[in-house]
């Protein structure tokens, strides 16, 4: 990976002078448009180079009909299965700032909380258009798909697909609105034991399926708990994500923890963990996953443990 030190930076430049890339030449912007951290990005016109520096952000940009003109992407952008074959500038370590010239972009997609700042300032100061996505929330999903539809162009297949999931989620949420509510004890981490706060994504989608976060007042977006907090909040359904492939073993160490009522009616779950850690258009398949094992606690609060594989979804 290409540090941001002196060398970098000349390579850098000597690339922008060598290719005589367009967007370092004053034009006037045919596409505007506000990013997640309030900066404006501004095209000469829609976006058809398009490098994107987050998983997240890759599925994004397919759902919102771009992924025709995404010619890059970084580590683990594994959907849809078309990612999978774009060339890769970098991963969460870093990114490939001489790779990222090279592809000739006339738009980055970058995530502000995933991305090392100086890298996407260092691009920006270069002349390229940097988009920075941060979304927050479950409301934030259709807003960026819409906001990246604009600079791609491709606004229609956006605004179908924005207006798709927040269909999906308030079916679910209306659904869901009487239903029993359940303790919900979402597990982000086995070592050291994590788990997700009240301002997370996940914490809404536990709340929309009419579960309650025991630790929805923890202000960290993804806080390390005890074992000892955990058997005090006394959850009735236990979810695990983290790491695809990893979730089976999480299961079975909670059954060394009897007394726990998810463990005792056998509510202990394994979620996709793309489905519901990305920020990204899949995360209505997560809360739907979500909600349907909330709703096997309430209808089947005698049965025998079971873990869910994640191949089985």
């Amino acid at each position: 990976m290409a540090m941001i030190n002196s060398r970098s930076r000349r390579l850098a430049w000597g690339w922008l002078m060598l290719l005589g890339l367009q967007f370092c030449m004053p034009l006037e912007a045919q596409v505007r448009q506000l990013d997640d951290t309030g900066r404006w990005v501004e095209l000469a016109a829609p976006a058809r180079r398009i490098v994107s520096l987050a998983p997240h952000v890759t599925e994004l940009l397919f759902a919102a009909g771009a992924g025709s003109g995404v010619v890059g992407g970084v580590a683990y952008s594994d959907y849809p299965p078309a990612a999978r074959d774009l060339p890769s500038v970098g991963s969460y370590t870093g990114v490939d700032v001489e790779a990222i010239l090279a592809l000739r972009p006339d738009l980055v997609v970058g995530w502000q909380g995933g991305n090392a700042p100086d890298q996407l300032d260092l691009l920006a100061r270069m002349g390229l258009p940097v988009y920075r996505s941060d979304p927050r929330t479950l409301a934030d999903i259709p807003t960026s798909l819409r906001r990246l539809g604009q600079l791609a162009g491709t606004a229609d297949q956006a605004e179908s697909a924005a207006a798709a999931f927040e269909t999906g989620l308030a079916t679910l949420a209306a659904s869901h609105r009487e239903a029993r509510r359940l303790r919900v004890f979402y597990q982000v981490w086995d070592t050291p034991l994590m788990t997700v706060g009240g301002g997370h994504w996940i914490s809404q989608v536990i709340a929309l399926c009419g579960g309650d976060n025991p630790f929805a007042g923890l202000r960290t977006l993804t806080p390390t708990v005890s074992l000892e907090a955990v058997l005090a909040a006394a959850p009735e359904v236990i979810l695990a994500g983290g790491m695809a492939g990893a979730e089976p073993a999480w299961l079975t160490r909670w059954q060394a923890w009897r007394a726990l009522p998810a463990v005792r009616g056998g509510h202990v779950y394994a979620i996709d963990p793309d489905w519901l850690q990305r920020a990204g258009p899949r995360l209505l398949d997560g809360a739907r996953a979500v909600c349907a094992d909330l709703d096997r606690a309430r209808a089947d609060p005698t049965a025998s443990h079971r873990s869910v594989p994640v191949s089985s979804r």
